[in-house]
């Protein structure tokens, strides 16, 4: 089931105004609604808490708050309010605390506006308090100032709220890590205390007879319904060998029945094996499974690769899709950085139909099988990976480019041609010298706006190659 962020909402102002200015007081509460409005538009659950005007009514939100176990809390300044009376909501809820100072409109009218009137514009006023005085009580804080229907505005408010729903998946995840390390990978190396200091969550540690005895389970007429499911969302090439087929829907089906079982977000596998045995296999027949869980919100990425299947699941929270990519070539002549990976991709980033390619051999891995291929859409796109510093903080390091036109192999890879708008050697040399790792997701759209609110809310350096 999804998990969506729950996002605490509090708004308020002075409530010695109300018997001096008595229309202040209902300009602000249909202020409040119309907020409370917008935020139910997000993929989100809203508590809703209401209008305070005093700290002992502040303090009654608080608990109210506390108690509904938030993602976010959101403090609407409507007009100068004292910070004792948002200082406990931030200081119990233990959840993040964004504070939005939204006007009703983009200006006074100064020639006829009254002190009432003005008050309803005064939402900027306590906003240095409150940062102030949460400063000082070592609460963290972020802000957002506009004025009631600014888009702008409320794209900014919008990245916090796909903020907290990252850090609500990532909080509450289960990622399965199933296999071992392949061999010499050092930059892939996880520890697994580290994944749940930084992000939350669960490392289910899995093994590949986890899997085997659930493929052992598959009936034929399960593995026929899943050929036949594949052949409607793949274009199948000649290359193709029907009992790689059916091996790779068999394998599939198990993978489902894990992920079902032990109830996983994502998912990071290898195996090397030896001779065709059976664990060789199955790792071989992974890609097909994989890609169609990818493609469903639950992100598999080959090599054991669990920081970037947590790097995918990310992008794939904020919308962006996220396919398990590394580094294919450079192309000076077209000034493109090319990229892509063999094995699990995003459908959802395909320019078009995807492909099933069968390939005789896995290039740097044992086995054979089908391999899913496609080109990433033209556009905008975002790269994202989970990259770790020598004192063992965790960044996120991200990158913002367009997917151009132009020739890609076809080897069974998801691919694209990458334009950062200038040269692919040098952008190359920042990027590999960011800590990434030579795997990272590659989501669509520009996303590095609501990444710095993910990272602002895991409390992790976002690191950024331009």
């Amino acid at each position: 089931m999804k998990r969506r962020p729950k996002i605490g909402l509090i708004a308020g102002g002075l409530g010695a105004y109300w018997p001096q200015f008595p229309d202040l007081l209902p300009t602000l509460q249909e202020s409040s609604r119309y907020v409370s409005e917008r935020i139910t538009g997000y993929d989100a659950d809203i508590v809703d808490v209401g209008f305070i005007s005093d700290a002992q009514e502040g303090a009654v939100a608080a608990e109210k708050l506390r108690a509904a176990g938030c993602d976010l809390i959101v403090g609407f300044l409507t007009t100068y309010l004292t910070a004792t009376m948002l200082m406990p909501v931030a200081q119990r809820s233990g959840a993040p605390v964004l504070l939005i100072n939204l006007q009703p409109t983009e200006s006074m009218d100064h020639a006829t506006f009254d002190t009432g009137q003005w008050l309803a514009y005064c939402g900027a006023c306590p906003l240095p308090e409150m940062a102030n005085a949460f400063t000082r009580a070592g609460v963290e804080f972020r802000s957002v100032s506009g004025y009631l229907r600014d888009e702008r505005a409320w794209a900014r408010i919008g990245a916090w709220i796909r903020a907290a729903g990252v850090r609500k998946v990532l909080r509450h995840g289960r990622h399965g890590l199933m296999g071992h390390l392949y061999p010499g990978m050092y930059d892939v190396s996880t520890d697994l205390a580290m994944v749940n200091a930084h992000f939350g969550g669960h490392v289910e540690v899995l093994e590949f007879d986890d899997l085997r005895v659930r493929v052992e389970e598959v009936t034929q007429s399960e593995v026929d319904a899943r050929v036949a499911e594949a052949s409607e969302i793949f274009e199948v090439t000649d290359s193709v060998n029907e009992e790689d087929f059916a091996w790779g829907a068999r394998v599939s089906v198990g993978l489902d029945r894990l992920v079902a079982d032990f109830d996983l977000d994502s998912i990071a596998y290898y195996h090397r094996g030896l001779n065709g045995e059976q664990h060789e296999r199955l790792g071989a027949g992974m890609i097909l499974g994989a890609s169609l869980l990818t493609a469903r919100g639950v992100p598999a990425a080959g090599e054991y690769e669990l920081r970037t299947s947590l790097a995918m699941l990310i992008m794939d929270v904020l919308g962006a899709g996220g396919s398990f990519t590394e580094f294919q070539a450079l192309d000076f002549t077209r000034g493109h950085v090319e990229m892509g990976h063999d094995g699990p991709a995003h459908l959802a980033i395909s320019a078009k139909k995807p492909l099933l390619r069968g390939l005789g051999v896995f290039h740097g891995k044992r086995g054979w099988g089908v391999s899913v291929e496609f080109d990433v859409a033209t556009g905008p796109v975002t790269l994202l990976g989970v990259g770790q510093t020598r004192d063992g903080r965790y960044t996120l390091v991200a990158a913002e480019g367009v997917v151009a036109d132009g020739p890609h192999m076809k080897i069974g890879n998801t691919t694209s041609r990458v334009d950062f708008g200038r040269d692919p050697g040098e952008w190359t040399d920042d990027w590999s010298a960011s800590g990434v790792g030579h795997h990272w997701a590659l989501g669509t759209g520009h996303r590095l706006a609501e990444l710095r609110a993910v990272a602002s809310l895991l409390d992790v350096d976002l690191i950024t190659v331009s």
